[in-house]
C-alpha cells in the first residue's frame, strides 16, 4: 500500500528553480531510496516533503491526505519523522535529555520506543548521560535517528545517514534501518550505493530537479550503463 505519493513537485529556493518535476511513491513497510549526483534535489525533495521549502506546484499525499500546503510542526503530527543530514542534535543536552525534548508524548508507547531505540543503539544506553557535543560523528548519527523514532513516525525521510561515517559505523546504521523497516515506512536518500542498494527496495533516479528513473533495487544492481549514466559508479 502506497503510505507518501509525491506528484510532479516544484519547489524553489530564493531564486532558483531547484525542483522541477519529482515524483515517486513509497510503499508502507519499505525503504524506498532517492538517488542522484549531488545537487540533483534529493535533499530539497526531503524538505519539501517536511514543508522546509514549500512547493510551488504539484501534492505531497500522506495516507491519501495532502500536505504540501501545511505547517512543518503539523506534518510532524501526522506521523513523518525527519532525520537532518547535518543530525542537528543539541550539543548541550545529553544523550537521555536529546531523545526526552524530542518526545511528543510522555505515554506508555513513548516510553516503549525510547526503550527500543536504546537496544538498537546499545552505543547510545552506554552514553545516555553524556552531552551531544562530546559524541563521536557515529554516535551523533545514532542519536539523530533514534530521536526522530521516539514518536510515533509511520515514515521515516533519512538524508544521507552514512556520510562522513566508518565503514563500522555503516554497517550499523544499515542493520538499524533494517530492523527499522518492520515497524515504520523508510525513505532514504543515500550517496553510499552499497548501503543503499544493500537496505532499499525500489530506486528512483533524480537528475537536474526531475524524477528520471524508476524500479525495484536489484535491476539498478545489475544494470551497470544506467549506474554510470545517472550515478557515475560502476
Amino acid at each position: 500500500m502506497s503510505l507518501l505519493k509525491v506528484h510532479n513537485i516544484d519547489t524553489n529556493i530564493d531564486q532558483y528553480h531547484i525542483l522541477q518535476g519529482v515524483s515517486f511513491e513509497a510503499n508502507q513497510g519499505e525503504v524506498t531510496v532517492l538517488l542522484g549526483r549531488n545537487g540533483a534535489g534529493k535533499t530539497t525533495t526531503l524538505r519539501s516533503i517536511m514543508g522546509l521549502n514549500p512547493v510551488r506546484s504539484g501534492t505531497i499525499s500522506f495516507k491519501n491526505k495532502e500536505i504540501q500546503t501545511m505547517a512543518t510542526h503539523n506534518i510532524a503530527n501526522e506521523g513523518i519523522g525527519y532525520v537532518p543530514e547535518d543530525q542537528r542534535i543539541f550539543s548541550g543536552l545529553t544523550v537521555e535529555e536529546n531523545l526526552k525534548v524530542a518526545m511528543k508524548k510522555k505515554d506508555e508507547q513513548t516510553q516503549k520506543r525510547f526503550e527500543y531505540v536504546l537496544v538498537l543503539f546499545p552505543d547510545l544506553k552506554k552514553l545516555l548521560y553524556k552531552k551531544g557535543g562530546y559524541l563521536s560523528g557515529g554516535q551523533k548519527q545514532m542519536l539523530s535517528i533514534a530521536r526522530a523514532y521516539v514518536n510515533n513516525c509511520e515514515l521515516l525521510l533519512i538524508d544521507e545517514p552514512s556520510k562522513g561515517l566508518a565503514p563500522i559505523i555503516v554497517e550499523k546504521v544499515m542493520e538499524s534501518i533494517l530492523d527499522m523497516k518492520d515497524k515504520t515506512t523508510v525513505v532514504l536518500v543515500e550517496q553510499n550505493f552499497i548501503m543503499a542498494s544493500s537496505i532499499g527496495d525500489k530506486f528512483y533516479i533524480l537528475d537536474d530537479g526531475k524524477t528520471v528513473r524508476n524500479g525495484k533495487m536489484r535491476e539498478l544492481k545489475e544494470d551497470e550503463a544506467l549506474r554510470r549514466q545517472y550515478l557515475g559508479i560502476a
